[in-house]
């Protein structure tokens, strides 16, 4: 999975903008909905907030007060670096999370809880709920045409595939899981739940 997204870096952002092998996907409200939970985001109470596995910082740059952003792939943080300035980043492990008890108020990530499995979730819960009092989880929606478990073929543009597991959510399915929470968004393609 590391080298996976090392790799996808400089094409990451094609799957939120609709461009590069993304250009041709069928997704009816899509933008709109990207949009939609780009301002649920920002719409969220200022704190100091650690996103984990940030990616290139497409979401990160939306969050309110101040953010660390964590990722183990350094080509994404790269590119996040370039996008958020004023956010400070860090390359580190996003199950074992490197920060001391309280560090942060709230503990933010997008499209990383759905490719845990069991282990590694219950990991990253109690990773989350030592480093802060609040975790924001944004994922994939749970729609037709998918199961709520998959392992997905992914291509890259230079041809590689590889396998990735992924799981799909309802927004009130996250919020159980996560113990309880409230949903900041629940689309088409999206969920957010702030527990």
């Amino acid at each position: 999975m590391k080298a996976y997204y090392d790799r996808r870096a400089p094409e990451y952002d094609d799957w939120w903008l609709g461009t590069g092998l993304h250009a041709d996907r069928e997704r009816p409200g899509w933008r709109e909905e990207v949009d939609a939970l780009t301002q649920a985001l920002a719409a969220l109470p200022p704190a100091r907030t650690l996103d984990v596995a940030c990616g290139t910082g497409f979401l990160t740059r939306h969050l309110p007060g101040d953010v660390v952003g964590l990722d183990q792939s350094e080509s994404m943080l790269e590119i996040a670096r370039d996008r958020v300035p004023a956010a400070e980043f860090v390359r580190g492990d996003g199950i074992e999370l490197p920060c001391p008890d309280g560090a942060f108020e709230r503990v933010f990530t997008g499209h990383f809880y759905g490719h845990l499995e069991e282990e590694e979730r219950r990991l990253f819960l109690a990773e989350t709920r030592r480093v802060a009092g609040e975790l924001v989880v944004v994922d994939s929606a749970l729609r037709e045409g998918h199961e709520p478990v998959e392992v997905e073929e992914r291509v890259l543009k230079d041809g590689s595939r590889w396998e990735v597991y992924k799981r799909y959510f309802t927004a009130d399915g996250l919020a159980r899981e996560l113990g309880g929470g409230r949903t900041v968004h629940a689309g088409r393609w999206f969920v957010a739940v702030r527990a």
